[in-house]
């Protein structure tokens, strides 16, 4: 009983812990968005106080680069690398817009193919208006899709695989908060400006003939062939192939 007694005051404490500092955190964010804690609680008026904080300087950027504002994006990250790439659509093809450095990815190279395993999953995945989420306990974030259809004719499981702000991650790809506010904020630009979803596609490494070759060792090895297929299509078209799955293969039009 007194294991008991004495296990339950430790997650209470631990419970208390961690309310108070989502608390603190949710009350530093608000104040940096100059918008009160009750306001930040709010995801639309969240995400309306990060757009109004970064938008301006982004719209800079894009004049630069000659894009239009909410015109679609797709995003591509490396787990090796540490690296996830933002490209918009400039006429009928992609151009890169801004490479951000991935706080936190646990796991190792591989795809996730359990609950609780902890890995980042490896794959091509989607991004519907319904998947973003701005009431995140991690400032903001987007639900990658995770499992997909290829996923689940694998029979993989796991839930809530997500790119969000902070440095800390179990399954998902961290980005910090100052970065996570420019890529939600292009991501919401994009579905407001038409784009039903935005593709995300995950891969190990850059999937280069040499890079993978020295892999030819590694048991993932013939999974991340099927992965460079789609892989090449963006880096000889520059636009994302549209993905199927077909007798547990991916496929690429």
């Amino acid at each position: 009983m007194q294991r008991i007694l004495t296990f339950m005051g430790i997650t209470l404490a631990i419970a208390a812990i961690l309310l108070i500092t989502k608390t603190m955190s949710s009350v530093g964010h608000a104040q940096s968005l100059q918008i009160s804690a009750e306001d930040y609680a709010n995801g639309s008026k969240r995400s309306a106080a990060v757009s109004r904080k970064v938008s301006p300087a982004l719209k800079a950027a894009f004049q630069e680069q000659g894009l239009e504002w909410g015109a679609p994006i797709f995003i591509r990250a490396f787990k090796e690398e540490r690296t996830l790439e933002l490209w918009v659509k400039k006429n009928e093809k992609f151009v890169h817009f801004r490479s951000y450095p991935i706080a936190a990815a646990s796991g190792k190279l591989g795809p996730k193919r359990r609950e609780g395993d902890r890995q980042v999953p490896e794959g091509f995945y989607f991004v519907k208006p319904s998947q973003m989420n701005p009431r995140s306990n991690f400032h903001l974030a987007f639900n990658i899709g995770y499992p997909n259809s290829y996923d689940k004719a694998h029979g993989r499981t796991g839930s809530f695989i997500m790119v969000h702000g902070s440095d800390v991650s179990i399954g998902c790809l961290a980005m910090t908060d100052e970065k996570i506010e420019e890529i939600y904020t292009l991501a919401d630009a994009a579905h407001q400006g038409g784009q039903a979803f935005f593709r995300i596609h995950i891969f190990p490494f850059h999937l280069k003939g040499p890079a993978l070759a020295q892999q030819s060792a590694h048991p993932e090895h013939p999974f991340w062939k099927n992965l460079q297929t789609g892989y090449q299509f963006f880096e000889d078209q520059q636009r994302p192939p549209n993905v199927t799955v077909k007798n547990k293969y991916y496929h690429f039009e």
